[in-house]
């Protein structure tokens, strides 16, 4: 029985509507972007308050003549990703390939970089032979 409400509220919860600060996403892409401003965070308000860059702007017109099904590809990684973006296939340049990603109600207010790393973890193994002092002396075998 427990388990069945459980699971009950995490269905609940799964559907919920995204909301960023209490506004829904048709409210959000109603807004201006003075309007937007105040309800981002301080890095995105500033970035909207100094204007955009001729990339960013060119950028920004022709995300919204570009057919939602075909994915953008750019260069511009420092743009904001703004409400009427959502929906849309951005592929976005890491300095070695192309990384399509689909933007979501969640990316409001980052910026496109944040969504194709440039850096990969490089994991190494252990030392080899001659690696250390001790390695120096061991057996072959």
């Amino acid at each position: 029985m427990a388990k069945a409400r459980r699971a009950k509220k995490v269905e609940v919860r799964r559907k919920r509507e995204f909301t960023l600060h209490g506004r829904t996403l048709p409210e959000l892409q109603g807004m201006s972007l003075e309007e937007l401003s105040k309800v981002l965070t301080a890095r995105a308000r500033r970035s909207i308050r100094r204007g955009f860059t001729d990339e960013q702007r060119r950028f920004l017109e022709k995300i919204h003549e570009f057919p939602k099904d075909q994915p953008l590809r750019t260069h511009v990684r420092d743009a904001l990703v703004l409400p009427d973006h959502v929906g849309h296939r951005v592929s976005i340049y890491t300095g070695k390939e192309f990384k399509e990603i689909e933007v979501r109600p969640e990316m409001i207010g980052h910026y496109y970089g944040e969504f194709a790393l440039t850096r990969r973890f490089e994991k190494h193994s252990g030392p080899g032979v001659g690696a250390t002092r001790s390695s120096k002396f061991m057996p072959l075998k």
